[in-house]
């Protein structure tokens, strides 16, 4: 019978659709008028951490929710990577209490990427990640949440969310989801390590 090849498509194209984690209610979150995604008012409103090459010309800007695996496989992907450009990780809470404890860990911890690195292996190994405190500075708290506002004001559904300049052709890139370091290295326009 045929049956199984549809069946084994369908299922393959159900896949290929959930690379971003995403809220249960995405009509709660997505903004009812969309802003134009914009590098600048990501610079200017955002609060992240920085890894990689701090003195590219070019920075990728990652909204992410700590309690998110396809967050953690873009971690995995984009760290080959972070020679050649700057990414700036910004924490949002979206899907639960414990998004906003550990991106306020992060945004606070001495040393993020190694944090984010630890965190995103416990997270990936389904062990939760990091104990983080429920316990978040006021202003730390605001900050992720006008993280998240930023994000849905832009339409976005779901995170991983990457807002970047390609390097080869110049235009201003934006993209819901995981990938591997190859098809980031092709989104961002430079050449995969």
């Amino acid at each position: 019978m045929k049956l199984y090849p549809l069946l084994f498509s369908s299922l393959m194209l159900l896949a290929l659709g959930t690379i971003g984690c995403s809220p249960q209610d995405t009509a709660t979150t997505a903004a009812a008028s969309k802003r134009e995604v914009s590098l600048p008012a990501i610079a200017a409103e955002a609060k992240g951490f920085s890894v990689g090459a701090l003195m590219s010309s070019n920075t990728v800007y990652v909204f992410f929710d700590s309690q998110c695996s396809h967050c953690g496989h873009l971690w995995n992907a984009s760290e080959p990577l972070q020679k050649k450009i700057k990414f700036v990780w910004i924490p949002i809470g979206m899907i639960n209490a414990t998004s906003k404890a550990q991106g306020a860990a992060l945004l606070t911890a001495a040393n993020p990427a190694a944090l984010m690195t630890e965190h995103e292996t416990s997270l990936l190994a389904g062990q939760g990640g990091m104990a983080a405190s429920s316990s978040i500075a006021p202003e730390i708290e605001q900050a992720i949440e006008n993280n998240t506002q930023l994000l849905n004001s832009f339409g976005a559904e779901s995170v991983p969310f990457m807002v970047a300049k390609n390097m080869k052709s110049g235009q201003t890139v934006s993209r819901e989801g995981a990938m591997s370091t190859a098809a980031l290295a092709e989104f961002l326009g430079v050449d995969a390590p």
